[in-house]
């Protein structure tokens, strides 16, 4: 009979649009993987930095302090990629413990102006070694090669992407 009737049955349905679209495994898609290894590093991240009782963000927030010396708090989230009432948040639970000093900014009343306490700096220099090595252990299963090859990947995407706002990400 006919050879290829079914392949050409499946080019006149697509003609017409009758596509039948297939699941997409979630072990596929970007954004499921993404989040996955997100929650892997910070699974990592408190493994390696327990004691020292802080999350990633606010070593973030403190990483970013150390490089500026004194910021905003709007700066600071656009350092770190997130909305300021989420750094807000973190910044005035990092100032409970003594770690940031927040001021009002004398120039602009409505601004505050952060910077690491000694405390803040001296934990900065605690955790630096073991966050590292959450940040090795989460791309261990890589060959040296193929970790500055993700690293650079991931540069290339979220610079791709950098002018959406990170806010959007809290709707997903």
């Amino acid at each position: 009979m006919f050879r290829g009737w079914e392949s050409a049955l499946r080019k006149a349905k697509k003609r017409r649009g009758e596509t039948k679209h297939r699941p997409w495994p979630l072990s596929q898609r970007p954004g499921f993987l993404i989040r996955r290894l997100h929650q892997i590093h910070v699974a990592l991240f408190h493994e390696a930095c327990g004691e020292f009782e802080i999350t990633p963000l606010q070593y973030s927030l403190l990483s970013a302090l150390a490089v500026r010396k004194t910021a905003d708090q709007t700066t600071l989230a656009a350092d770190i990629a997130l909305d300021r009432t989420t750094t807000t948040g973190a910044l005035k639970r990092l100032a409970a413990r003594n770690f940031v000093e927040r001021a009002v900014d004398d120039e602009d009343r409505r601004a505050r102006l952060c910077k690491l306490t000694p405390a803040g700096a001296a934990l900065l220099a605690k955790i630096e070694a073991s966050a590292r090595s959450a940040h090795r252990a989460t791309l261990d299963s890589l060959s040296e090669r193929e970790q500055a090859a993700f690293v650079d990947m991931m540069q290339r995407i979220v610079a791709a992407h950098s002018n959406r706002d990170s806010a959007t990400a809290l709707f997903d």
